[in-house]
């Protein structure tokens, strides 16, 4: 059949018939469309947990992965720093030798000292002057080893050395002792080869190293310290009396 302007009449749309009467078939296709998203299981949705290891979270900062390095950890570590240095310095008082035996000093002794650093290491009063004011300064461990230095070469007996020699390496010597004093490269060289086989005179030149130094760095500090001020007025005002 020709329509009226004598074109062909437009083709109908195809339809498909349902359980109540014809449906299109785009609807049809939705429609099933719908009825599989329904039936297909729905992903599970993980639960809430701890974070894990590697993942960041309120303490990332302990694991390195932020900048947030104002945290705990550094006044952690700044509290175990002090607490091993405390316990060096506890360490350094607590085993060291017993004072020398030296009846107390007279005016006259205790001023001689001032005359030179050869008068104050002279007598067992002034060492032990010196040694009580080298201790307010934490550098007790120079006049130690001075002390045991002079000790070894009193020794004959080769047994004797050796075992005094390796108890000097251990305390005043070694990197891992708390007492180590402050030598250069060529004295601790001359001392590791010297431990072959160890002698009196093995730690002269070490010795002289620390003699040195408390000469010229400690000496000045404690004529002028309280300590030996003190202990002038002392013995002038003892003298006064008597």
């Amino acid at each position: 059949m020709r329509t009226a302007d004598g074109g062909e009449p437009a083709a109908a749309a195809p339809r498909a018939r349902g359980a109540d009467g014809p449906t299109p078939m785009g609807s049809e296709r939705m429609e099933m469309r719908r009825r599989q998203m329904a039936a297909a299981p729905k992903p599970a949705v993980p639960a809430p947990g701890p974070h894990r290891a590697g993942s960041r979270g309120s303490n990332a900062c302990c694991f390195c992965w932020c900048c947030c390095c104002s945290c705990s950890c550094l006044t952690v570590s700044s509290q175990e720093e002090q607490r091993l240095r405390q316990a060096s310095y506890e360490l350094r008082r607590g085993d060291l030798p017993t004072w020398e035996e030296s009846p107390s000093p007279t005016l006259e002794e205790a001023r001689a000292w001032a005359q030179s650093f050869e008068q104050l290491m002279l007598t067992a009063a002034g060492r032990n002057a010196f040694r009580e004011f080298l201790r307010t300064e934490f550098s007790e461990e120079n006049l130690l080893f001075w002390m045991a230095c002079e000790e070894l070469k009193k020794e004959a007996d080769k047994a004797a050395v050796e075992e005094k020699a390796r108890v000097i390496y251990e305390d005043y010597i070694s990197v891992l002792s708390p007492k180590e004093v402050s030598l250069d490269s060529r004295a601790r060289e001359l001392i590791d080869r010297n431990m072959a086989a160890p002698a009196p005179d093995m730690f002269d030149d070490a010795q002289l190293q620390i003699y040195t130094l408390m000469h010229r760095d400690s000496y000045p500090r404690f004529l002028s310290s309280a300590l030996y001020k003190d202990l002038l007025r002392a013995l002038s005002e003892r003298a006064v009396e008597a």
